[in-house]
């Protein structure tokens, strides 16, 4: 440690790249879930949809990967092996979330989820929180790799947009109930869709509570 600087993989571009093209993608999903929600809002499920669904599918698929060909590589060089166990779990926390952006949006596709107009913008509400929440913690991970007095500087605000998401669902959820000409299925329908986008955000919060243990862990 120097300064509160650590890089883990110094010695290993290679390992480095892969990890740096993990986190990137994660970030890409988060923003293409952010568009996808806003244009089915908007649209409903056309091609433009279909084609973010697309592109999250193939960064999920690509993840998968990068995962694998990490875990492999933190075994063959035998490197960190006091740290090794957190940065496999850290690695799979944030895997999934890239699995829940795609089954959200395939959610959508799937179920063609009829959303009536004044719940759209508390749907977009919530898909941005959680999203932030995503991209705070993705700030959060890069620093654990390369500068680890940074890690906190981040992981406050996955706290802070999860509990964001958790008052915009509960607000959508009354207004979804409350409203009488809406059939129950519907109603039903819409609050697990609530329940599910709110899910991405508490996903992250999960993996902060991890990463700041593994931070405390790297200090010690």
């Amino acid at each position: 440690m120097l300064n509160g600087k650590i890089v883990l993989f110094q010695r290993t571009k290679e390992l480095n790249a892969k990890i740096t093209e993990f986190l990137n993608n994660i970030s890409e999903a988060a923003i293409i879930f952010r568009q996808a929600v806003t244009n089915y809002m908007e649209f409903g499920d056309n091609d433009d949809f279909e084609t973010k669904l697309n592109n999250v599918s193939a960064l999920e698929a690509r993840n998968d990967q990068l995962r694998r060909t990490i875990e492999a590589k933190l075994y063959e060089h035998t490197l960190i092996p006091e740290s090794r166990a957190d940065v496999l779990e850290l690695m799979e926390g944030l895997d999934k979330i890239v699995n829940m952006f795609e089954a959200r949006l395939y959610q959508f596709s799937i179920e063609k989820i009829q959303i009536n107009d004044n719940f759209k913008p508390l749907y977009e509400e919530l898909s941005e929180s959680s999203v932030n929440a995503v991209e705070a913690l993705v700030r959060s991970a890069r620093a654990f790799f390369v500068n680890i007095s940074q890690v906190n500087d981040h992981l406050h605000k996955v706290m802070f947009f999860e509990k964001q998401g958790d008052m915009i669902g509960t607000k959508l959820k009354r207004q979804i109930f409350d409203d009488a000409e809406i059939e129950l299925s519907r109603k039903i329908q819409m609050r697990m869709l609530c329940d599910d986008i709110d899910g991405i955000a508490n996903q992250a919060e999960d993996v902060a509570d991890q990463l700041s243990i593994y931070t405390i862990k790297r200090y010690l």
